[in-house]
């Protein structure tokens, strides 16, 4: 069964097709509606009827709780944005710089210096040595520096896009080089335009990974200036959970602490932590899945 609808063939097993994939994407879509639907539902109702699609009882409680303080909030935002942005940016550069080099044939360190990334994939020198580099002898306690630094080159970033940079066509560099053109601006003229599904590809994931990055501030951050949006959202879970172990341990002092939010805090601060990067993959979508399909042709 074919029908002509507008210039396009419209088949059976087009319709199917459609069906099936639009069935499966409101599946993907099911858990971040339950996420939503439990953040907007209150404590009691989540401990008698649990978790539903549709809250038994709606409440905002759990975002009061979490924004009892605005400011601390906004001001975490402002530092999550600013790491992830600054830390994006410097990622990107090294990562594509340090990839350019290994896939190009006439570098001769290439092989060697794949080898050396390729280890750290494997190994690591541990938490301890970790911690003592950046408190003793970088001198990176409570700075922002210390959840930047440690996170701009990845060795599986480098390797995307060095797989991508391959399948440019050498001829492009040669002409440019007859042209006169140095290494430089090759690199920056004609390499990084050629590369914007890879560099959008890869630059999501470095801002992922500092984004949701909480570990790394629990290790070096002191000051609450500098609590970055997740390991502040962290730290209330902490404490809402340390209040109601408290109020287990001591019912007398349970009056009012039963009510804190903690179930459906957990869901909220997921809502409020993933937003920005939903909306950053909405955009980069597109360069995204051609970045990973481009990017795995060559090794």
């Amino acid at each position: 069964m074919i029908t002509s609808v507008g210039s396009k063939s419209f088949t059976l097993s087009r319709l199917w097709l459609h069906m099936i994939l639009g069935g499966f994407s409101l599946f993907i879509l099911l858990p971040m509606m339950l996420v939503i639907s439990i953040s907007l539902s209150s404590e009691s109702s989540l401990r008698v009827a649990g978790y539903a699609l549709i809250p038994a009882e709606f409440s905002f409680e759990a975002y009061r709780y979490i924004f009892l303080d605005p400011m601390r909030i906004v001001r975490a935002y402002g530092v999550s944005f600013f790491v992830t942005v600054t830390g994006t940016a410097l990622g990107l550069w090294v990562t594509t710089s340090f990839a350019y080099a290994l896939s190009r044939k006439d570098f001769a360190y290439r092989n060697i210096l794949s080898v050396y990334i390729f280890i750290t994939m494997i190994f690591s020198g541990g938490l301890v040595p970790f911690y003592i580099m950046m408190t003793q002898w970088l001198n990176l306690t409570d700075s922002l520096l210390a959840i930047i630094l440690p996170a701009v080159i990845g060795a599986w970033n480098v390797f995307l896009m060095r797989g991508f940079l391959a399948t440019l066509p050498s001829s492009v560099i040669e002409s440019a080089k007859i042209d006169g053109a140095g290494e430089l601006m090759i690199f920056v003229k004609i390499v990084l335009p050629m590369s914007k599904a890879a560099l959008a590809t890869v630059g999501l994931f470095i801002a992922l990974n500092y984004w949701n990055d909480w570990f790394g501030p629990l290790l070096f951050i002191r000051s609450q200036e500098n609590f970055p949006l997740q390991f502040l959202l962290h730290r209330i879970m902490s404490h809402a959970a340390a209040i109601r172990d408290i109020a287990l341990m001591r019912p007398e002092l349970a009056i009012g602490i039963a009510d804190v939010p903690t179930l459906s805090a957990r869901m909220a601060m997921a809502v409020i932590a993933a937003g920005p990067m939903l909306v950053a993959f909405a955009f980069l979508q597109k360069y995204f899945v051609k970045g990973i399909h481009l990017g795995s042709v060559k090794g």
